[in-house]
């Protein structure tokens, strides 16, 4: 292994993945061209699935700690609720989204990056590479203008919707642009009568103001400017606004961030072309709708990570590697799907659908079981992998997790340093086989079975890759003699 994994992008979504990768032992570069990362908010949102997937690699901590619990999403049409939608709910121990700006988002991983060796190479800029049967020669130019020509084992293009990997390597950004505007501010706000930690919509016959809380008095506010072209606002325009469509009594002051943006929804076909991967924008972008566009890349580099690190250390065939763009690609299938129609529901015009509108989400969240349904998909805890090539075992006609489903594995002593599958079963003779049949790919600690019988493989990013009947061990054994490397049986 001593070809680096290169990954383009210091964003979030590179930060993960080269957290990842180090985190598994695996050679890691990143490079970004910026001399800082960002000191704007930006992605707000974390989501429970990527808090889980943060705790399970040992790292969570550290966010919790530095942002804002919001416990609750609130739906308004001017200063009367409409819907409130409680996380306290959601199928998770972390039962809040949390608020924390972007920039915090990459320090902390910068941070624990530094503690496993790694650093971010700023400046420095990849200007071309060549995929090769063995390894990606690539090209890096520093900041004075030196090149470089590295060897690396895999490229990882984690560099944004603009990004120069995916143009180097000729993919489409399939998609469309919606016809709206938007402007948005960071500023202080008070005289909000409202929860201060819960994000709030309120809607209007013009148009829609969004508040996210960043902390204590400190709000993301977000309005649809219709038709009108994009323009940078100020403070007096986003004023104007909230008194218009908001509930009244806001004052708004301080900004230390005023832009404007338009609304794409584009994505790549495949995430993979040889020996180069796509992850985050680079390989979709779509409607911040729902909050979802930077756990989505972020979790696309913690599906990618464990089946890489697994290939370059050897211990599983290089196939495992080819359910990441199938998997992934469906995820962004269905928040597209999910994030368009949010889109569309809060910038409705036409006043008789408004009055509608508002009349079926103040009915359907009435209702206790859609209220935790739309929680549970906001929070990502329902995104699975049903159509994965990975997935083995029954698929029906039993209880608990199906192959392609999320399953939270707990042990009573974790390695999260190695990304190895978990057995949920009997703890027996034939279960302890396995284990020492497979070391390299099986933690050796037993999982608690939580129901009477039943066999559970779960990867390491927390699905299921096969499920067995009680005692039915030749479905595990057929899954991992099909993906292992044979001399490390």
């Amino acid at each position: 292994m001593s070809k680096p994994v290169l990954v383009i992008g210091a964003g979030p979504v590179g930060l993960t993945m080269a957290v990842e990768l180090a985190r598994y032992g695996v050679p890691v570069r990143i490079v970004d061209k910026l001399p800082t990362r960002t000191m704007q908010s930006r992605a707000l949102a974390i989501w429970p699935r990527t808090l889980e997937l943060l705790q399970a690699a040992g790292y969570v901590e550290a966010f919790i700690a530095n942002g804002l619990h919001a416990k609750a999403l609130g739906i308004y049409w001017g200063n009367k609720p409409l819907a409130r939608i409680p996380f306290k709910t959601i199928s998770s121990c972390f039962k809040y989204v949390l608020m924390l700006p972007q920039s915090e988002t990459e320090r902390l991983l910068e941070e624990y990056l530094k503690t496993l060796g790694g650093t971010v190479e700023r400046e420095t800029e990849l200007t071309d590479f060549v995929d090769k049967k063995d390894g990606v020669f690539c090209t890096l130019t520093h900041k004075e203008g030196e090149s470089e020509t590295l060897e690396a084992a895999w490229l990882i293009g984690c560099d944004g919707a603009h990004s120069f990997v995916r143009s180097q390597l000729g993919l489409a950004f399939e998609g469309n642009t919606f016809p709206v505007s938007f402007v948005l501010a960071d500023v202080h706000v008070s005289g909000l009568s409202i929860p201060s930690d819960e994000p709030a919509i309120f809607w209007h016959h013009d148009g829609a103001v969004m508040l996210f809380p960043i902390y204590q008095g400190r709000y993301r506010v977000i309005a649809d400017l219709g038709l009108a072209p994009l323009h940078m606002p100020n403070l007096e325009e986003m004023q104007a606004i909230m008194d218009q469509r908001g509930p009244g009594g806001i004052t708004l002051s301080d900004p230390v961030w005023l832009s404007d943006f338009g609304v794409n929804e584009r994505k790549v076909r495949e995430y993979r072309k040889g020996r180069v991967f796509l992850a985050g924008d680079a390989a979709h972008i779509h409607s911040p709708a729902g909050g979802q566009g930077m756990n989505m890349g972020m979790q696309d580099a913690f599906n990618l990570a464990w089946k890489l690190a697994l290939v370059e250390q050897k211990k599983v065939k290089p196939f495992l590697l080819d359910s990441y763009s199938i998997e992934r690609s469906a995820v962004a299938r269905q928040i597209f799907s999910d994030s368009r129609r949010m889109t569309k529901v809060v910038l409705l015009k036409n006043r008789q659908l408004q009055r509608v509108r508002n009349f079926i989400v103040k009915s359907i969240f009435s209702i206790p079981m859609a209220r935790h349904k739309i929680a549970n998909r906001l929070a990502g805890v329902t995104i699975s992998y049903p159509d994965s090539p990975l997935n083995a075992g029954l698929t029906r006609g039993r209880c608990g997790p199906r192959p392609g489903q999320r399953l939270i594995v707990r042990h009573d002593s974790q390695d999260s340093h190695v990304p190895h599958f978990s057995l949920m079963a009997r703890d027996d003779a034939k279960a302890q086989d396995m284990i020492l049949r497979y070391p390299y790919l099986l933690k050796s600690e037993i999982c608690s079975l939580s129901r009477k019988n039943g066999i559970w493989l779960v990867r390491p990013d927390g699905y299921v890759a096969a499920t067995a009947r009680d005692g039915e061990w030749t479905v595990i054994e057929e899954f991992l003699s099909n993906i292992v490397v044979e001399h490390d049986c």
